[in-house]
């Protein structure tokens, strides 16, 4: 009896000791990448206010002087990860998620303030496991360790692969972590898309996509059509696929696009593919075709006016897609019904902004930086609270609304808020 009594004490301590080591181990909710888990924006997670008060959430915890940047942040590993402009140097950093404490940051490279926008980075790192990816807007590349940002690895876009941005605002793709593979889009004809190993850096192929089309400012996603795997993604020139096998080049539309900055990351839902730019163009909807034994088409189902986004991102929800409408020239939330491209409402006091979404609300930032909760219902604009974040910079409100385990996380420049959002 005292044997079994010790063994269970030994065996539990053990389980203990296991749980604080495995500072990796990920929560349910996690927002470990660019848009969430499934790069979507929109999170799984249940039991958040349904309403705010008039005030908004209660305030969890502020870090200041995490840098400057529009860069937004992703949650894992009991971590908020995030990047920014410190003093001279582009860093990536990490803080605690409890509380908002500094863990550690980890240099990338000099602070490339010749940009547009020179106030700092745009990439939101990608963690996975033990290690954190993050790209610089000059295209530095790096792979660093989760626990204490050691550098495992780094590549740069233009110096490795002759990568090229379509216009000057840096590079501003968040990496795509999909199995054992990192892909990233450098540019240009010889490596538009490339998949590197995860682990060491290694190239496992090359995508040279006809045109070779420049890097735009949008992030690649994963899309299963027809059994087979490929690489959806947003360039100068037009949106393309192309296999997860080979990088071999697939289908492409180009009507979406401008020649100024295309950002927003594509929508894929069975076997369709939505993409929308602003500077006047607009948003497609083209459903994917089989050509041949191995080739695909893509064919425009319909084009709109009527969802011209800039960089503020779309969800869709319900068969409902919700993003802002509209550039420089201003803009306001609509609500499009993704098969047919019909508006089912479009909303002034919601202007120009960012989206995620989750337990049937809407989580928009306007570019000026109020915060509002919606209704996510193609029945009509029903708003269940808005708030004025304290603190703003003069910058533009661009990070978007980041959702992990309970809390909203809202990014300007030099400063993080935490926002308790979960039900009491």
């Amino acid at each position: 009896m005292k044997c079994r009594a010790s063994c269970l004490l030994v065996l539990l301590a053990g389980h203990a000791l296991a749980g604080e080591n495995n500072v990796n181990a990920p929560k349910p909710f996690d927002w470990p990448q660019w848009q969430g888990p499934e790069r979507t924006a929109v999170s799984r997670e249940k039991g958040l206010l349904p309403t705010w008060p008039k005030d908004g959430p209660a305030l969890a915890w502020k870090a200041r002087g995490i840098g400057g940047g529009y860069s937004t942040p992703s949650v894992a590993a009991s971590r908020v990860f995030g990047m920014g402009y410190r003093d001279n140097d582009e860093i990536v950093w990490a803080l605690d998620e409890a509380s908002g404490k500094e863990l550690w940051f980890a240099r990338v490279t000099t602070a490339n303030r010749r940009i547009g926008y020179g106030e700092g980075s745009r990439s939101t790192p990608a963690v996975d496991g033990e290690f954190v990816y993050a790209l610089g807007t000059a295209g530095d590349l790096v792979c660093l360790e989760t626990a204490a940002g050691k550098e495992v690895w780094r590549k740069n876009l233009p110096k490795d692969f002759g990568g090229k941005m379509m216009s000057g605002w840096g590079y501003s793709e968040s990496p795509l972590v999909d199995g054992d593979r990192l892909i990233c889009t450098p540019g240009g004809k010889d490596a538009t898309l490339v998949a590197l190993n995860k682990k060491t850096g290694e190239t496992i192929w090359r995508a040279k996509v006809p045109e070779g089309d420049s890097a735009a400012y949008a992030s690649a996603i994963a899309a299963e059509f027809d059994g087979r795997k490929e690489y959806v993604q947003y360039l100068r020139n037009g949106i393309v696929g192309v296999s997860a096998a080979d990088g071999k080049f697939l289908w492409r539309y180009n009507k979406v696009a401008n020649g100024t900055a295309n950002c927003s990351t594509p929508l894929y839902q069975d076997g369709h593919v939505f993409a929308a730019s602003a500077y006047g163009v607009g948003g497609g909807l083209v459903k994917l075709v089989k050509d041949g034994a191995d080739g695909v088409r893509a064919e425009e189902v319909y084009f709109t006016k009527k969802m011209m986004n800039q960089h503020g991102g779309m969800v869709v929800v319900d068969g409902y897609l919700y993003g802002a409408n509209g550039g420089n020239e201003g803009g306001y939330l609509v609500c499009l019904e993704l098969k047919t491209g019909k508006v089912m409402w479009d909303e002034r006091k919601a202007p120009k902004g960012s989206i995620a979404c989750a337990d049937g609300r809407l989580y928009y930032r306007t570019e000026r930086g109020t915060m509002l909760l919606i209704e996510s219902s193609p029945k009509g604009y029903v708003e269940r609270g808005r708030f004025e974040q304290p603190e703003r910079s003069r910058s533009n409100a661009w990070p978007h609304p980041v959702l992990a385990n309970g809390k909203l996380y809202l990014r300007d420049q030099d400063v993080l808020l935490c926002y308790d959002v979960k039900a009491k």
